[in-house]
């Protein structure tokens, strides 16, 4: 097949941000199909129009639209806006016999819509957050038309589409409560990579090395984007409870966000900044794989909001991947995979309370080796990306068929 596969936010493994599309491309590119990723440069690309690189077979058109976690609202809704308009002819002209596109943002729905009518191929549309209830839970769309814009835009981006793919079951429930039939959506989640990610103590001796202000001590590590929605305050608050029961624990924030220097500011004031709390730059996928080997635990934290609890966070399969227990800060169903496999923890919202679950923890070295071990074992059962990637091929291949047929 030939495939036009949207996403405004694609990076290869040399760029900072997850690799689900670039994993799931070049393994499609890899089993025979054309692949044609159209999406955009966000940085350092001032005055260039599209242009095509090839990524291990993959034909990759960007086109710039500078955009940042940082923006606000506006900002970002004009991003999203400049994108889909320049992105329509580019994927008409691709002339693909399926369009595949990925959400966030919203707005890519429409040059899929668009090069699907146009051509008259079918359209799959993936889900990697129930958009617009995330934002309006949070309270960012709170104009009645921005919000009835919204609405619409996610019932369309469904009911054009053949198929549906959903990154977690809530997600595609979410899909089925605005009325799209259930038969139609398939959860196909983040995955693991198992070959990046394969713990190693070399790799591990070096970010220790590397960096000799955290000791020798445990490491919990979070490395995502520090955004309103991951409530990242809440590392900042556990290191300090955490500082009295165990006084060598280190916690590594790795990334970039809009709450960056609100967190920053906060681990100062707290006395933890550079001490039992330390923030480093985001990282190329490809390089952020020796601070998974280094830590004792990976974190991943949100915001308390039951909208939040259906997410599909790159950090927390990363963790899986690196044989490392993963501790969430909520409920749903990557704390029910954890509970129900041994691979890691649920923390209370109370940072005192969680602060004595993770420093129990941090105590029983035997314990974390079996949960690391019950991690890798997940991974490499459940979510390894040539499983993932047998799904989706499974999903086009019948989508266009069906097509064909009818």
């Amino acid at each position: 097949m030939r495939i036009a596969y949207l996403y405004q936010y694609f990076n290869t493994p040399s760029m900072p941000g997850g690799s689900r599309a670039f994993e799931a491309a070049t393994r499609l590119a890899a089993r025979g199909h054309e692949v044609h990723v159209v999406t955009s440069i966000r940085e350092s690309a001032a005055g260039r129009g599209w242009y095509v690189t090839d990524e291990q077979g993959v034909q990759v058109h960007w086109y710039p639209v500078p955009y940042t976690n940082d923006m606000n609202l506006l900002a970002r809704m004009r991003a999203f806006a400049a994108f889909a308009v320049r992105a329509v002819p580019r994927a008409i002209s691709l002339a693909p016999d399926l369009v595949f596109a990925t959400s966030t943002p919203l707005t890519i729905a429409i040059p899929g819509i668009a090069a699907s009518r146009w051509h008259g191929v079918p359209l799959v549309f993936e889900v990697r957050d129930l958009w617009p209830a995330v934002p309006i839970a949070m309270g960012a769309l709170r104009n009645p038309l921005s919000r009835g814009a919204a609405l619409a835009l996610e019932w369309l981006a469904y009911h054009a589409s053949a198929r549906v793919i959903a990154l977690s079951p809530g997600m595609a429930e979410g899909v089925v409560r605005r009325g799209y039939p259930p038969e139609r959506v398939t959860v196909i989640p983040n995955g693991c990579d198992l070959e990046r990610f394969d713990p190693s103590p070399a790799a591990a001796a070096a970010f220790r090395a590397a960096h000799p202000e955290l000791g020798d001590g445990p490491i919990v590590l979070y490395a995502g984007t520090l955004g309103k929605a991951n409530g990242v305050d809440y590392l900042a608050r556990l290191a300090a409870a955490t500082r009295e029961r165990h006084p060598d624990a280190r916690f590594v924030v790795i990334g970039h966000g809009a709450e960056e220097a609100t967190v920053r500011a906060l681990a100062a004031e707290l006395g933890v900044l550079d001490r039992e709390f330390f923030m480093y730059p985001r990282m190329p996928k490809q390089d952020i794989a020796a601070a998974f080997a280094a830590a004792s635990l990976v974190i991943s934290v949100f915001i308390d909001l039951p909208e939040l609890e259906v997410n599909s966070a790159n950090k927390f399969f990363d963790g899986l991947a690196a044989a490392r227990p993963v501790a969430v800060n909520h409920g749903g169903w990557q704390a029910d995979l954890l509970a129900s496999h041994g691979a890691g923890l649920r923390l209370p919202r109370d940072v005192a309370q969680a602060a004595d679950a993770l420093a129990a923890w941090m105590g029983d070295p035997t314990r974390l080796q079996a949960a690391g071990r019950a991690a890798r074992r997940l991974a490499e059962e459940r979510f390894a990306r040539h499983l993932l990637a047998d799904q989706l091929e499974g999903v086009l291949h019948e989508t266009h068929a069906s097509r064909r047929r009818a």
